[in-house]
């Protein structure tokens, strides 16, 4: 198989993170929750996937974005990821400003794309309803500022070690997609009600500055904190798992799904 080049890798990290904010910040905004009218008494009544289910879909899109372009750009879809690999040698610094970049921009272009779908419904407003992230007043369940701080840091690590064990070459081969995708489900399940979960500075940024009311100004925070997670997985993964000279980089995942 020909390696990718540049232009394809970025490509791929672009399409990916593209994928995960429709996929999982679309879930948020179009079917989180919905209002129906029951059809026997015309009662009013909300409706939708929770949690559970924009759990489930940030989990699938990494899932599915990782096992399509994985053997293409390493599937980081999210400028934490690469940053976390590059400090624990699995990727090359000179990589890294143009993977944020693309990451960023296929993140904002998923993010317009909701936009402009959820106009096409009568009395849909962007302010508070893009799924954006968020602490204090603006935290689904009013967690603050250093609750969310800590949430993103610790939960960011753990996703990060998570990604680097699962692509590590000792791993079993093929369940590299299935152990990032379940955890991002996980991180989903705990801090939704927390932060609207971020891990992800990316997929903040996507959504940041269609949602207002507050959410760009908080955007620091989910720019730090993932990236203060990053860094810690970053330096403690080879200290906890040791690394051979035959790591391979995580600019291709080494351990593609198994063909059925």
């Amino acid at each position: 198989m020909a390696t990718p080049n540049t232009f394809q890798k970025l490509a791929a990290e672009g399409l990916g993170t593209f994928w995960l904010v429709l996929g999982g910040c679309g879930t948020a905004v179009f079917a989180a929750k919905s209002i129906a009218q029951d059809s026997d008494t015309g009662t009013m009544f909300q409706q939708g996937v929770g949690f559970l289910g924009v759990s489930l879909a940030f989990g699938l899109t990494v899932l599915t974005g990782v096992y399509a372009l994985g053997h293409i750009s390493g599937g980081h879809f999210n400028p934490a990821v690469t940053i976390g690999a590059a400090l624990a040698k699995r990727f090359e610094w000179k990589d890294v400003p143009a993977y944020v970049v693309v990451q960023v921009i296929g993140g904002l272009i998923a993010g317009a794309i909701i936009l402009a779908i959820a106009n096409g419904r009568d009395g849909f407003e962007a302010e508070g309803n893009m799924a954006a992230n968020g602490f204090g007043d603006h935290s689904p369940a009013g967690y603050a500022l250093w609750a969310a701080l800590i949430t993103e840091v610790v939960l960011t690590a753990i996703f990060v070690t998570v990604i680097l064990g699962a692509t590590d070459k000792r791993a079993p081969a093929g369940i590299a997609g299935i152990a990032i995708g379940f955890t991002l489900t996980l991180i989903h399940l705990i801090s939704i009600p927390i932060t609207n979960t971020s891990v992800n500075p990316a997929r903040s940024t996507a959504v940041a500055f269609f949602n207002g009311n507050g959410a760009p100004a908080q955007l620091w925070l989910f720019w730090l904190a993932p990236i203060v997670g990053a860094i810690i997985a970053g330096i403690l993964y080879p200290l906890v798992f040791g690394k051979g000279a035959d790591e391979p980089q995580l600019d291709q995942v080494p351990n593609p799904p198994v063909p059925t």
